[in-house]
């Protein structure tokens, strides 16, 4: 092993919620941690001609608070299996299994969290991880990318503001706001640079500005595509879901409308579901356009590097928008991103909902942008 191995510890804890925040776990890793060569030593998902690199994998312990959905499960159990291949130890955290399950997980992290060095999280909005904030001590604490809220939580810490999901901002505060209150501000200061105290933003997300103090890196997906492809390229096209459905932004009908148009203008095969799409939405969506529908068993990074892939992959505004151009430099694939129309919006939606999403096309990189579809 690598003399340097540990780089990313000595104590390192890592806390993720989704497969994408595990991902991005990986990512950071494999840009801070050493890497040592061994002949022979194959990478998972390498070819037989491929780079034979593992990270060293000592320093860093990855903390799985999972989530109740059986989808996103599946997916954390696929990533915790490549991050173990990694040499990382992970840490299977059952954080929603009852009443009582989150006063068990937090009182068996405590000591993990008093001791750690660095801690890096996938999602500072969420509560869960605001509260384990208020436990550790640690000097160094690094924010890896939960998709496009990455860029609201930049913005929010720039302005000083309380930290809340794009998707929520404009509604009342519920009773549990108010509860949860302290904490959340405990949380914010945490996460606000001071003498001491280093903040870093590992994000492969357009972020312009940051407060001062704190460290913004460029996550380009080196460690995907040293571990997976290049994909074996299809000649059609493939669309990928979203969840905009599911939390109250966009209305189904008009959804459904939209995918149905996009199918039959590009001639999409396939359609990839978000995580969390219902399988009710999903049958329909089967049922109405044809499309074949692919619950993925990894990240969309991760299926579009190993393949096959679909030459053209439609997406709406997301996070993949400004992931899949990089896990995919290099090889044939074409972006495109279709805007959302200011009609396919609910009544309840975010009164921010609209800007945040044309900001999340506008600013994708090596996208190909196509004018909202009409829907009947």
């Amino acid at each position: 092993m690598s003399p340097r191995a540990g780089s990313t510890g000595p104590h390192t804890l890592a806390f993720v919620e989704s497969p994408v925040q595990l991902l991005n776990v990986l990512e950071w890793a494999h840009v801070h941690a050493p890497h040592v060569t061994e002949a022979g030593d194959r990478a998972p998902g390498a070819g037989p001609d491929g780079p034979s690199v593992r990270p060293a994998g000592a320093g860093l312990t990855l903390v799985v608070l999972s989530p109740n959905d059986p989808m996103t499960r599946g997916q954390l159990r696929r990533m915790a299996e490549l991050a173990r291949d990694e040499g990382y130890e992970v840490r299977w955290e059952e954080a929603r299994g009852g009443t009582t399950a989150p006063f068990h997980t937090i009182g068996g992290l405590a000591p993990l969290l008093r001791k750690a060095h660095r801690i890096v999280m996938g999602d500072p909005f969420s509560r869960y991880v605001q509260l384990l904030l208020t436990i550790t001590k640690a000097r160094d604490l690094v924010v890896v990318d939960d998709g496009t809220a990455t860029m609201e939580f930049v913005a929010q810490l720039a302005r000083g503001e309380r930290l809340v999901r794009w998707h929520r901002r404009g509604g009342r505060p519920g009773p549990r706001d108010v509860l949860f209150a302290p904490i959340s501000s405990a949380a914010r200061r945490r996460l606000t640079p001071s003498e001491g105290r280093r903040v870093e933003v590992f994000s492969s997300m357009p972020i312009d500005s940051a407060p001062d103090g704190v460290t913004i890196t460029a996550n380009d997906f080196s460690w995907t595509r040293a571990r997976f492809g290049p994909p074996r390229i299809t000649k059609g096209a493939d669309l990928v879901g979203t969840s905009l459905v599911e939390t109250g932004v966009v209305d189904p009908d008009r959804y459904l409308e939209a995918v149905r148009s996009l199918a039959k203008t590009h001639g999409a095969t396939r359609y990839f579901a978000h995580r969390r799409e219902s399988s009710d939405k999903l049958h329909r969506l089967a049922v109405e356009t044809g499309l074949e529908i692919v619950r993925p068993d990894l990240p969309l990074e991760l299926i579009a590097r190993r393949g096959p892939i679909g030459r053209t992959i439609l997406s709406f505004p997301s996070t993949v928008v400004h992931t899949l151009p990089l896990a995919l430099v290099g090889t044939d694939v074409r972006v495109a991103v279709c805007d959302i129309d200011p009609s396919w919006l609910t009544e309840t939606a975010s009164p921010r909902a609209q800007g945040f999403l044309s900001g999340v096309t506008g600013t994708a990189r090596d996208v190909h942008r196509l004018s909202s579809v009409a829907t009947a």
